[in-house]
């Protein structure tokens, strides 16, 4: 059986990034906690904390924040109808995977008003659209955003929708490398931007055109950075539609190949055991991200 409070020391020094602040959030002093921590420890017999700065979880410290978090969740719903049970009145912390795309565009319009109303805090961790799944699999979050349709197991999916992407590039870069308009075939042979090494989805659009093997791209792991670069003309990039309306309309961006763009699907992952509070945000998902995600097939 559990000892909660030794947990609950893990999800504190985690959650705020230090043993002297998880300590404070707990009421409890520096030495206190960790000594809940070697007891922790102890009694699994493995660390559950890498000590750094910031501390962060090993592997099993990560299945037990996990643990911790669907507790908090099921013990949300019973101090729902039972108010005298919630000593503490803190808000509630969600840990989810999200790629850095969304969050850049839809996710903070999506999700504000929800977490205002339920008293919500998220931890989010930013992953590819591509592996956000291995999260939920490693037992780190309670829910994901990811390409995937197929869930891990303990936990649903629902298709939230589509992304939709096109290949863009300052009229500079277009004017260098494609003088006489941009051909299909030529596009492979110009320098391209990709988001990270697990990124492919330039390779899909690349095997769109029927181009395959290795083209020239920078590595930039930033959405952010990555519109920097394709507006400065270092290479062309497949950018969020949402993300470039006004470029487009100022002219500052120009679409390689304007009847070629791709979709990337996305679905919102969550445990099963998640509690009432993040079925509520899966209901809310489902009806509010229309306003920004295509339909997907």
């Amino acid at each position: 059986m559990f000892d909660y409070k030794l947990l609950a020391a893990l999800a504190a020094v985690v959650e705020q990034a230090g043993f002297e602040r998880g300590a404070q959030v707990l009421g409890v002093s520096q030495s206190a906690i960790s000594q809940r921590i070697k007891l922790l420890e102890a009694r699994i017999g493995q660390p559950v904390l890498v000590r750094a700065t910031p501390p962060t979880p090993t592997d099993i410290g990560r299945r037990l924040l996990n643990h911790v978090q669907q507790v908090r969740l099921l013990e949300r719903d019973l101090q729902s109808q039972v108010p005298a049970l919630d000593e503490e009145g803190m808000p509630e912390r969600l840990r989810i995977a999200l790629n850095a795309d969304s969050l850049a565009t839809w996710w903070a319009e999506a999700v504000s008003e929800f977490c205002a109303e339920q008293h919500l805090l998220l931890d989010l961790v930013v992953e590819d659209q591509t592996v956000g799944l291995k999260r939920m699999r490693a037992g780190e979050v309670a829910a994901c955003i990811c390409a995937s349709e197929r869930p891990v197991a303990g936990a649903r999916s629902l298709l939230l929708g589509a992304m939709r992407y096109r290949a863009l590039a300052s009229p500079g870069f277009i004017a260098r490398h494609f003088p006489e308009g941009v051909r299909a075939d030529r596009v492979a042979h110009t320098p391209a931007l990709v988001f990270g090494p697990d990124d492919f989805l330039q390779h899909r659009y690349l095997a769109s055109l029927g181009v395959d093997g290795g083209f020239e791209h920078h590595l930039c792991p930033s959405s952010e950075g990555f519109m920097r670069l394709v507006e400065a003309g270092l290479g062309w990039g497949l950018v969020p539609e949402l993300q470039v309306r006004d470029q487009l309309e100022r002219g500052v961006l120009v679409e390689l190949l304007p009847d070629k763009s791709i979709d990337v699907p996305l679905y919102w992952h969550h445990w099963r055991s998640g509690g009432q509070l993040l079925g509520l945000l899966t209901e809310h998902l489902a009806r509010a991200t229309g306003q920004w995600l295509v339909p997907y097939p």
